[in-house]
This record gives structure tokens, C-alpha cells and sequence, in this order.
């Protein structure tokens, strides 16, 4: 079968796709013949040896976690699954409920566990969930990385009620995918970016508000005005260079900020901007099958589709990276096989 790999000394430069023997699943697995598989910036991270938790394989990776296959073999004891289902795997295969815990944690999938970057991979029956019906493999193949991260930085903290105001950053997949699921809770919806015809984009899937950052750096101040001056209940903070002291001065009293991205330097962090915001500030890391599980309800019941970008070949697997390097796109990048 073919599969991506990435070697030690790592860098982007490092990945090829290389043969591999058939693997075949044992008690309560199953072996999936991969259909697609989207690209994260968690990816980028890990194949160029910059994880943050330093939780690398010493010697090489079979890349990506985050895609959508068929089960075409199962183990003995497997209940869960039958052969020609479609299913996703879990990021994170040993978080089934409950919050986070660094057994639950230490372990995914594309980093020191083989990913989904390849023709045919096994998994435990227990990592993994059921794709919606109605979805393509492509749409599928976008659930388990953004879209439950999107739904956990929403749905796990503090409830939030409909008409509350999300401010969401950027118009990549995981802010695309809030966009979606804050609209079928019934929230208000602004969007920051530096491009306006992304900020087109995000209204035509439903955003009250588009604030261009780049047009106005201190974009907390109109987040502030389009509230009446009370602040946002929620901020999906992304992590880009400055982004946290904006949002510590969008957030309403005591409203929250879940962080799902570093995608610039660090930001300086004012404990005095925290300290008068009172914000319950959230880490979020994916989440449990408990909640992909729910998110996969809410998007049968409410039909909501994955926003794809662009989708390549798996052979084009360095175009699709480019592509996801330029922060070009507007939601998914994807490889199908």
C-alpha cells in the first residue's frame, strides 16, 4: 500500500510516500482502507519537529490526523463495526469521556502514533466513530481535528445560551466550522479577518458581523460596539500575533476565551487586562468520542456541511501543504486518495 512518511531530522522536505506492507487488525480492531485525509496546522507542526509537547517517534511518522475511511477487515471481538462502514478516527484514541488527563492526552494519532496518511491503516474499534450518511469522504475526512475542536471550544465550558455573541477569528476550518455550529445554536456570529472577501464568505454562511483586523488592529473596540459596549460572551482565540490582548478586551466580564491555535509568536499576556476581564480562559485540545459523537448528531440533524478549500491527490500531497501554508483558502485543505 502506499503512505506518506516523515523521517528524523524532520522538516517538510523530509516526506515521501512509500511503500508498506498490509496491515492487518487483531482483537477488537479493524483495518480501514483510507478515502481522504485533511490537512491541520497541528500537521505542519509536527512534521517540521516543533510539537509543543515534544512527544515525537524517534525515528519516523506516518503523517496526518484527521480522515475518513471504509472498514474493510475486523478483528475478532469487534462489535461495534462491520465491514463497508464508514467511519473517522479519533485524534486522540484513548479519550472516550470525560476531561482531558495526560493518559488520555499523551497518545495521537500523526505524531507518536501512526496517521491517517496512508491506503489502509487498523485501529482499536473503541477510536472510532461513525461518519455521518449524507457527507462525501472529503467532508468527512474534516470532522475528527477542526470540526470537534470547533464544538468543544463552543459546547464544553460554560453553557451558552441562544442570542449570546461569539467572536470568531479567521475563516480557516476550525473557525468555519464554529461559524456553523454557533448558527444552528442560535448565536450571534462575528467574524475577524484581514481579507474581506473572506468576511463575504463567512456572511454568506450565516455571520452577523465581519470585522477586517487589518483595515482596524484594534478590532476588540467594534467587537465592543456591535455589543453595546458589554463585550462578547465567547472568543475562539487563534492564537496570531497580538490576538489575546484584543480578546481580553472584547470579552464581557467573566466570558470566555477558548484558545485553539498558535499560529503567531507569542503574545504578551497582561495579568492586569486578565485580571479586569475576570475570563475563564479555556485551553482546547480536540475533545472525547463522547463529544465527536454528539457533534456528528448536531451535524446529521442540522445538515451542515464541511467548508472545503481545496482538495489535491495524494500524490500532490506538497502542493497540498503549500496550499495550507498560504492561508489562502477558506476552510478545509484536503488529500483524497
Amino acid at each position: 500500500m502506499r503512505s506518506l512518511k516523515i523521517s528524523a531530522p524532520w522538516g517538510l522536505d523530509r516526506l515521501e510516500i512509500v511503500d508498506a506492507p498490509t496491515p492487518e487488525p487483531g482483537p477488537g480492531q479493524v483495518r480501514v482502507r483510507m478515502k481522504a485525509a485533511a490537512l491541520n496546522y497541528r500537521d505542519l507542526v509536527i512534521m517540521q519537529g516543533r510539537h509543543v509537547r515534544g512527544a515525537l517517534s524517534e525515528v519516523d511518522i506516518i503523517p496526518l490526523g484527521d480522515g475518513c475511511g471504509i472498514v474493510e477487515a475486523v478483528g475478532d471481538q469487534v462489535t461495534r463495526f462491520s465491514i463497508g462502514q464508514r467511519v473517522v478516527p479519533m485524534m486522540l484514541p484513548r479519550w472516550e469521556s470525560g476531561p482531558p488527563a495526560p493518559w488520555k492526552m499523551e497518545k495521537g494519532l500523526g505524531m507518536n502514533l501512526p496517521g491517517v496518511g496512508r491506503d489502509q491503516a487498523v485501529f482499536s474499534e473503541e477510536a472510532l466513530v461513525a461518519a455521518p450518511e449524507f457527507l462525501t469522504d472529503v467532508e468527512a475526512a474534516c470532522l475528527a481535528c477542526a470540526g470537534v475542536t470547533a464544538w468543544s471550544a463552543l459546547f464544553g465550558g460554560a453553557p451558552l445560551t441562544p442570542g449570546a455573541t461569539v467572536l470568531l477569528q479567521g475563516t480557516g476550518g476550525v473557525a468555519m466550522f464554529a461559524l456553523q455550529f454557533a448558527k444552528a445554536a442560535g448565536l450571534r456570529v462575528i467574524m475577524t479577518s484581514s481579507s474581506d472577501e473572506k468576511l463575504e464568505r463567512a456572511r454568506a454562511l450565516g455571520a452577523d458581523h465581519g470585522i477586517n483586523y487589518a483595515a482596524e488592529p484594534a478590532w476588540s473596540e467594534t467587537a465592543r460596539a456591535l455589543t453595546n459596549g458589554r463585550g462578547v460572551d465567547l472568543v475562539l482565540e487563534m492564537g496570531g500575533a497580538g490576538s489575546f490582548e484584543e480578546s481580553l478586551r472584547a470579552i464581557r466580564l467573566n466570558g470566555q476565551i477558548s484558545v485553539v491555535g498558535v499560529l503567531g509568536p507569542p503574545s504578551p499576556l497582561s495579568t492586569g487586562a486578565l485580571l479586569a476581564s475576570a475570563a475563564r480562559v479555556r485551553a482546547v485540545t480536540v475533545g472525547s468520542r463522547e463529544m465527536f459523537e454528539a457533534m456528528c448528531h448536531a451535524v446529521e440533524f442540522h445538515r451542515i456541511r464541511p467548508v472545503i478549500g481545496d482538495v489535491f491527490a495524494l500524490e500532490d500531497y506538497q502542493a497540498a501543504i503549500a496550499a495550507l501554508q498560504s492561508t489562502a483558502h477558506v476552510g478545509k485543505v484536503v488529500l483524497e486518495f
